[in-house]
């Protein structure tokens, strides 16, 4: 059975090492529809329209864009000792012990890595925006993380232990893990490295997954799989190639699930020949979506 985190209340943000802020900073006011929320010294952090003090933190740094950590959000202030000693029991380390976050949106934090190496920051307390509210073709907060993973079990036993998330479905090639009502806030995909492989923004609704997709490539960005309906999660999709290879995804309609809901396995997820999605009108996901997927790698 599936259960929400005890731990963990939702996924935050996600923080990124990019090469020009000020062209990242374009794209993602202009193209992909974020406010900035605030700056710091060498860095950007951007809002949706929800209440979150910040979706996305980009921090200037030379070579190509690396992961820095994606922050959950802590059910209380409890949590962060409970992760902090869970992480080390379950092969981890803690990187930044308990205290209080100095960047904008504040909290108090702790910094945690997997034995894999990707990086988890929980915090309590952060700053919340009071003017919460959806607007046509602008993302409202984050739906998920996926991250690549050459041991999907282990890396699901590591997020079970220590953030109490749970299955919410397995298919052949991803672990799809709950902290909330959404089915899924961090997936897994089953691959041959430790990548960020995408980040899903959550859209009002289909008709501005569509949108944005138009908004994408009047802009250059090209859909690189999409529209389509995934199984697991019944969420709209389309997904993009960003600057510097970050992989971007618009979705919408994620579905609400609760702990009597049954977790599939691969065999519940099989389409027909020709099908990568419930609509069945999407061609696959293209070769340079699959190369920037394995792209983005966490700083060790």
């Amino acid at each position: 059975m599936t259960h929400a985190s005890s731990r963990v209340s939702a996924l935050r943000s996600v923080a990124l090492n990019v090469p020009d802020l000020a062209a990242a900073e374009h794209f993602y006011t202009t193209v992909w529809h974020l406010q900035v929320a605030a700056r710091g010294e060498g860095a950007i952090y951007f809002r949706g329209t929800g209440a979150d003090h910040h979706l996305l933190a980009l921090h200037q740094a030379d070579g190509p864009a690396t992961i820095r950590c994606v922050t959950l959000r802590a059910r209380n202030r409890a949590a962060l000792d409970d992760v902090a000693q869970a992480a080390v029991a379950a092969g981890g380390k803690v990187r930044q012990p308990i205290a209080q976050v100095l960047e904008p949106g504040g909290g108090t934090a702790v910094t945690v890595v997997d034995p894999d190496g990707r990086v988890f920051q929980l915090v309590h307390g952060d700053a919340l925006h009071a003017d919460a509210h959806e607007v046509d073709d602008k993302p409202i907060r984050l739906a998920h993380a996926v991250l690549n993973s050459h041991d999907v079990e282990s890396t699901r036993r590591f997020m079970e232990s220590v953030f109490d998330f749970s299955l919410s479905d397995r298919t052949r090639i991803m672990a799809f893990m709950r902290c909330n009502s959404d089915h899924h806030s961090i997936a897994l995909g089953d691959t041959d490295n430790d990548a960020l492989n995408h980040i899903a923004f959550l859209m009002p609704d289909v008709d501005s997954v569509m949108r944005g997709g138009g908004r994408m490539r009047d802009a250059g960005y090209g859909i690189e799989w999409g529209p389509g309906r995934h199984g697991p999660g019944d969420n709209a999709f389309n997904y993009f190639v960003g600057p510097f290879d970050v992989v971007i995804e618009y979705t919408a309609e994620v579905e609400q699930i609760d702990d009597s809901y049954q977790a599939g396995q691969p065999t519940d997820w099989t389409w027909p020949p020709g099908r990568v999605d419930q609509w069945g009108i999407s061609a696959p996901p293209s070769p340079r979506l699959k190369d920037a997927q394995k792209a983005i790698v966490f700083v060790s």
